[in-house]
């Protein structure tokens, strides 16, 4: 109570010696006379309008605010906001809240400066009535406001200072109330930020728990694919062991121990989602061993990996299913056989393995560009995205080449590390 009474006083006291040195010069022209009451009438008409004027500004900040403190009373508003973004993403969330803020108009903003200005037109919150000549508020200054704006960079963080104040100078506050305009823009800035923070916030949620899912859907898909392992290919094999047992039982002993070597890596992990190609090596080369003593002097092998490469992290079975399809859609259709070569090469910021063969290479009969390849660059995609690939191209002079690039920050020897 006692500071609005001191509120109002001040503006009245600040009008009446206005006022009076103004009555003071006119009537020293000569206009008026000392008997005439007419001074007297308009001083005290203006006064009443004052006060008027400064109980509705009271009253409208008290609703706004919810109390009257000095700081709310003023025409001139500061906020010191913290944004947790980097200074550019700060100025950029600052400037598109300032021109969606109503009444603004002429905005200047210096993205290299990180400052945004902008006027703010001043509607009357009580309708026309007040408008015009019959205000005395109207009388002293523009009828506009301005904002000021600037963003200070900090450690991945922004700092807003925010200025909101009348057009006019800093002396017309003395005389004049902005009815709270300053204090709404002021906060209606303030409170628009904080939404867009949240709602950038709620988005960064919504994406980590969209990526999380498709982690677990693209975890069960890799699961599905892993477990992929050709039937036709174990009764095979048991079906040749069997038969070795009767006429060549160091054959059949042979075989059973590369078949128990390439189920041991073909088991898939629960710890791990990704295998090494040194592992892959390993059950690849059980594979065709086993085919070595199946098709003998048809199937040849030639492997040339660095041992420096043996830790490149991979996806289990991918290997696997380019050497199934070298065997399958190149080497057993021709009837001389031939020759598998499986190598490995470091190039740049990635890793080449290739799988080839001297086959039948491309055609009716050939080819390999089935249901294999397809999920082989099915698995590239959800484990790697775009940084990883296949390229299926003609071996020369006959066969095919198949090459698996996967990017070399992926081929560490521990999964939290990454090569440089």
């Amino acid at each position: 109570m006692i500071r609005s009474f001191f509120f109002v006083a001040r503006l009245v006291l600040a009008w009446l010696l206005g006022l009076t040195f103004v009555l003071a010069l006119v009537a020293s022209s000569g206009p008026f006379r000392s008997t005439q009451p007419l001074p007297e009438i308009i001083v005290a008409v203006v006064l009443a309008l004052v006060v008027t004027g400064a109980f509705s500004h009271l009253r409208r900040v008290r609703l706004i605010a919810g109390q009257v403190t000095p700081d709310t009373l003023g025409n001139r508003q500061r906020r010191q906001i913290e944004l947790p973004f980097e200074a550019g993403e700060a100025f950029d969330m600052l400037d598109a809240t300032i021109r969606e803020l109503p009444y603004t108009e002429d905005i200047e903003s210096a993205r290299d400066s990180l400052q945004v200005r902008a006027k703010v037109r001043h509607p009357h919150p009580y309708g026309r009535g007040m408008r015009g000549w019959l205000n005395p508020f109207s009388w002293v200054g523009s009828w506009r406001n301005q904002i000021f704006a600037t963003v200070t960079p900090g450690e991945g963080t922004g700092s807003v200072t925010l200025l909101c104040e009348p057009e006019s100078g800093a002396w017309t506050d003395w005389f004049r109330v902005d009815d709270g305009s300053n204090l709404v823009n002021a906060d209606a800035v303030t409170r628009a930020l904080a939404r867009r923070v949240a709602e950038r916030r709620r988005r960064e949620q919504q994406a980590a728990a969209q990526t999380a899912t498709d982690k677990e859907l693209a975890q069960a898909k890799l699961n599905l694919l892993h477990a992929q392992v050709e039937p036709h290919f174990l009764y095979n094999t048991l079906a040749s062991a069997q038969y070795l047992t009767r006429s060549e039982p160091a054959q059949a002993d042979r075989m059973l121990g590369h078949l128990i070597q390439y189920l041991r890596h073909s088991l898939p992990s629960a710890e791990e989602t990704l295998s090494t190609l040194g592992e892959e090596l390993e059950r690849a080369r059980a594979y065709l061993e086993i085919l070595k003593i199946r098709m003998g002097a048809r199937l040849e092998l030639k492997i040339e990996v660095p041992d420096a490469l043996r830790a490149v992290r991979l996806p289990p079975m991918m290997l696997q299913t380019l050497v199934e399809n070298a065997i399958k859609h190149g080497l057993e259709p021709k009837p001389g056989g031939g020759t598998v070569w499986i190598f490995a090469r470091r190039d740049d910021g990635s890793v080449a393995i290739t799988v080839a063969d001297d086959g039948q290479g491309f055609g009716p009969t050939g080819g390999g560009t089935g249901i294999g390849l397809k999920n082989v660059r099915e698995r590239l995609q959800l484990v790697y995205g775009p940084r990883a690939s296949l390229a299926v191209v003609s071996n020369v002079p006959e066969g095919v080449a198949a090459t698996i690039t996967v990017p070399a920050q992926q081929a560490a020897t521990n999964p939290t590390e990454a090569q440089p």
